[in-house]
């Protein structure tokens, strides 16, 4: 799938840099066959250290030499990126673009023409290899981009393929969904230090506790609430505590969390 290809990066910072660690650890591609482009020197320099790529600081550069091409930049440089490529961007190529918010429509009007193009939102635990990313794919897209594309991100994680316009809806659950996570930890943790464990202590339960309920669902592939259940004994610990929650709207909240960052994400694209 890879074979003969190269893969550019318009954007080096932490979301390309994860990408990069990714595809080289998958051994989808070479050190040699990565050429990412970013404005800041010592970032540049660190990239190249640490993966032996290619860099460079044009982004001309970067679309006149690859096939495959992730548009890693902020969505507030959008606008001026897509000005300096569109004239060395081909339809032979395949851009994804990682922009926050930036309709795959957008990007054409900008371009002034349609190419093969992607959409994703991926998630920071992808810095971790542990991200959850979701693809839509724009009118001109093959199965073979998408199937490029979903080697990627499956590189840093798990992928769903979704329609476009529900991206503002995974951008509410997984987009913002690690900092309701880390503010879950961050809480029990609290909680801990309240019932007379030493923070460390109390962190460290806390963090494991929810890798550990994550990893649970997910292996076993029972619901949430049947695991739930296993952990509930009558007039227990678990069924008082989960009554505070409960009675103080904390599944609830979370739903309008969700809610609420998808339309904050529709209107600011």
């Amino acid at each position: 799938m890879w074979a003969g290809k190269k893969l550019g990066f318009i954007g080096g910072g932490n979301m390309g840099g994860a990408l990069t660690k990714g595809v080289l650890k998958a051994g989808l591609l070479e050190p040699s066959s990565i050429l990412i482009g970013d404005i800041s020197e010592e970032r540049l320099d660190f990239l190249a250290r640490e993966y032996q790529v290619q860099t460079t600081e044009s982004n001309t550069e970067v679309v006149k030499n690859c096939d495959v091409i992730i548009l890693a930049v902020k969505p507030q440089v959008m606008a001026a990126v897509l000005e300096g490529i569109k004239d060395v961007v081909e339809d032979r190529q395949l851009l994804i673009s990682i922009m926050a918010g930036v309709k795959l429509a957008t990007i054409s009007s900008v371009l002034g023409k349609e190419v093969p193009m992607i959409r994703v939102m991926p998630n920071t635990p992808a810095l971790v290899l542990e991200g959850a990313s979701a693809i839509a794919c724009g009118a001109k897209a093959t199965d073979e981009h998408k199937e490029l594309a979903l080697s990627i991100f499956s590189a840093v994680g798990e992928v769903v393929e979704v329609e476009e316009k529900l991206l503002d809806a995974v951008t509410g659950l997984s987009g913002s969904g690690p900092a309701y996570i880390l503010l879950v930890i961050e809480a029990l943790t609290d909680g801990g230090v309240m019932a007379g464990l030493p923070r460390p202590v109390a962190s460290k339960l806390a963090i494991q506790t929810t890798l550990g309920a994550a990893k649970l669902m997910a292996e076993t592939g029972l619901h949430s609430a049947a695991l739930k259940d296993q952990i509930t004994s009558p007039g227990g610990t678990t069924i008082y505590g989960l009554e505070v929650l409960e009675s103080g709207g904390a599944r609830g909240l979370l739903m309008q969390a969700v809610q609420t960052a998808t339309k904050r994400s529709e209107e600011l694209g």
